[in-house]
């Protein structure tokens, strides 16, 4: 049915021109208000948690220099992992496959499957990931960020895991692929 098709039924069939039916707010996040992690090479912008969004997903955006590593390999129990490549490529391992997904391309990975990320080994790439229901994510980021900078320590990891539903795996074949394809 084409949208205009939609349009006038709605229009013919309605009492009122917008019934809202749920008592929760939409969820918003300007540009200019989302929280930035990161740098070069690998930018995060918290974009909506999980509170936000009445527990319904998680989203942020991930901005990767040419070949950088985005997450290493790792499991969700509690929610499925969407990736919309806004820009470049994108290298994921979901399960045992590699994939290269380019710009406008997306997928899914179930929860429980092992899935990691990076930009393609010659292509910047720009993200949007969503985690579906949501878990409270973007304490996950400013955990990194503390790592990375020494505030934690990888003893601290263990907890975090549990915490932010991101359980690491071993695997080989995803690093052997990313090493092989540095220049």
């Amino acid at each position: 049915m084409a949208y205009s098709s939609v349009a006038n039924y709605q229009a013919s069939n309605s009492s009122e021109s917008a019934v809202n039916t749920t008592s929760r707010a939409a969820a918003i996040r300007q540009p200019q208000d989302a929280e930035t992690i990161g740098g070069e090479p690998v930018r995060a912008r918290l974009l909506i948690d999980s509170h936000a969004a009445g527990g319904s997903s998680s989203t942020v955006e991930i901005t990767m220099a040419r070949g950088a590593d985005g997450a290493t390999p790792h499991y969700h129990t509690l929610s499925d992992e969407l990736f919309y490549v806004a820009d470049g490529e994108l290298q994921v391992l979901a399960g045992d496959k590699i994939v290269t997904v380019g710009a406008g391309g997306a997928l899914v990975v179930p929860k429980f499957m092992p899935h990691a990320f990076g930009a393609a080994p010659d292509s910047p790439a720009r993200i949007l990931i969503a985690l579906t229901p949501g878990v409270e994510r973007h304490g996950y980021f400013r955990f990194l960020e503390r790592l990375a900078t020494g505030a934690a320590t990888p003893t601290d990891i263990q907890d975090a895991q549990q915490e932010y539903d991101n359980y690491f795996v071993e695997a080989p074949q995803w690093w052997a692929e990313r090493t092989a394809n540095r220049a």
